[in-house]
């Protein structure tokens, strides 16, 4: 199975090409320049790199949020006009299973996944591990402040064993600090620092996505933002 995937939920961004669960070619740069405007420079390169075009692909994957509202409408129009074109399914995934499904190092059952959503909130999801990158999430995603994600963490946990999987680390660590310093101090909490270039990832669960049957189509695929866009925000009603 042939699979091109693409990841616009952050300004860094990436596209990747795997064959089953093999990455054989990926692109991700970070500049100033916002994402969705050089991303089909990053995949022409890679599709003449690897001397392949679009039709010969088997499935799309792409990151459906939480992340960049502008990045992912793009990213996810994109993606629909080629399943459209060329007639072949799509793989949605959360970006927040992308974080967590890199998870390696961390002997905890429980995963909670962070990802800076900036304007001083942290997106968040909690899963359980299981085999390989397959993982079974516990609820759905929220956005709060990191001191509030830090108590509805602990709050939810209970006892079980846990660890912080992120690529944002930055985002929770001055609330993490505050938050260490009283409560109990036999209790550490695990961060695990996982990388930002997603596609990669989000190509491998795609495959498993295609394996499981659980596809969609340029029709029915839709973002998953979790916070409000600005639009919905500042909307008053005449």
């Amino acid at each position: 199975m042939l699979i091109f995937a693409l990841d616009t939920s952050s300004p860094g961004g990436s596209v990747a090409v795997l064959r089953g669960q093999r990455v054989i070619g990926a692109v991700s740069t970070w500049t100033d320049e916002i994402y969705s405007s050089r991303m089909f420079r990053h995949v022409e390169f890679l599709l003449r790199e690897l001397s392949l075009s679009l039709d010969q692909f088997d499935l799309f994957a792409v990151t459906a949020g939480p992340g960049s509202f502008t990045g992912l409408r793009v990213g996810l129009a994109t993606v629909k006009a080629w399943a459209e074109v060329y007639n072949k399914p799509i793989a949605a995934i959360n970006v927040l299973e992308a974080i967590a499904a890199q998870s390696h190092t961390s002997p905890a059952k429980v995963l909670v996944s962070v990802l800076d959503a900036r304007r001083g909130q942290v997106y968040f999801a909690f899963y359980r591990k299981q085999d390989a990158l397959l993982l079974d999430v516990k609820g759905d995603a929220n956005v709060m402040t990191p001191e509030e994600f830090l108590e509805a963490v602990d709050a939810r946990a209970g006892t079980e064993e846990f660890a912080i999987v992120t690529s944002t680390p930055a985002a929770i660590s001055s609330a993490l600090a505050r938050f260490t310093a009283v409560r109990d101090p036999n209790r550490q909490i695990i961060v695990e620092q996982v990388s930002s270039v997603l596609a990669p990832v989000v190509g491998q669960l795609g495959y498993f996505r295609a394996q499981r049957g659980s596809l969609t189509d340029a029709l029915s695929l839709d973002a998953s933002y979790v916070r409000r866009t600005d639009a919905e925000l500042h909307w008053k009603q005449p």
